[in-house]
């Protein structure tokens, strides 16, 4: 188990981490405009929920193998790519919401779908693997115990912390999404909206690099 002091320094440089807005955060506030603030939340538990396995993979050894394979990580990079272009193409073909009021209804759409969907968001992802693979290592102490215990305990702060943010991007986003959905004349503006974001989306998963990626 890490020492207390070193806990609050990772709780500290977590927070300042997860909370600069990146592509996980766009995905949650897609979702929530797109579809309400339950989709939101239910996208950010799905991808913590990611993170947690991401979590337990580093614990595992899987990120070190998943650095060192090149074709291993080229799969599932391409598999996410593919997954966001999927959204996109689905949400540029859905059909627009009638007319109704600022209370009216998101688009049906099942919690348990929506979860797993920023599941699969975070889980394709392999630059999200690499990165535990590098930043949790930091605050593993050799003489505190094993170095898994210990990422698992760091990994489980680091996912609460992210739910925390995602739930007040989800439900930020959410109080605009009711006003958003009251008139036939924002409908197509959201549709391609959410449909131009996951494609954006898949080309930095494609292209991008840098700073946590599942933030």
């Amino acid at each position: 188990m890490p020492e207390l002091s070193t806990l609050f320094l990772f709780a500290a440089s977590a927070l300042a981490l997860v909370a600069v807005p990146g592509p996980n955060h766009i995905y949650i506030v897609t979702r929530s405009i797109d579809q309400g603030s339950r989709a939101g939340l239910a996208s950010a538990l799905g991808v913590e929920t990611g993170t947690l396995v991401h979590v337990a993979g580093a614990a595992a050894g899987l990120s070190a193998a998943l650095a060192s394979s090149a074709t291993a990580f080229s799969v599932v990079k391409y598999a996410g790519v593919a997954y966001l272009l999927y959204l996109a193409v689905r949400a540029l073909t859905a059909h627009d919401e009638p007319p109704g009021d600022a209370e009216a209804e998101p688009l049906p759409t099942s919690g348990a779908r929506v979860f797993i969907e920023g599941l699969l968001v975070n889980l394709l992802n392999p630059k999200v693997a690499l990165f535990f693979l590098a930043f949790l290592p930091q605050f593993v102490d050799p003489h505190a115990g094993a170095a898994w215990t210990q990422i698992l305990v760091l990994g489980g702060i680091l996912a609460a912390i992210g739910l925390a943010i995602d739930v007040l991007y989800a439900l930020g986003a959410g109080r605009g999404s009711s006003w958003l959905r009251s008139g036939t004349r924002f409908a197509g503006a959201r549709r391609y909206g959410a449909g131009g974001v996951y494609a954006a989306l898949a080309v930095l998963a494609l292209v991008g690099g840098g700073r946590r990626q599942g933030s």
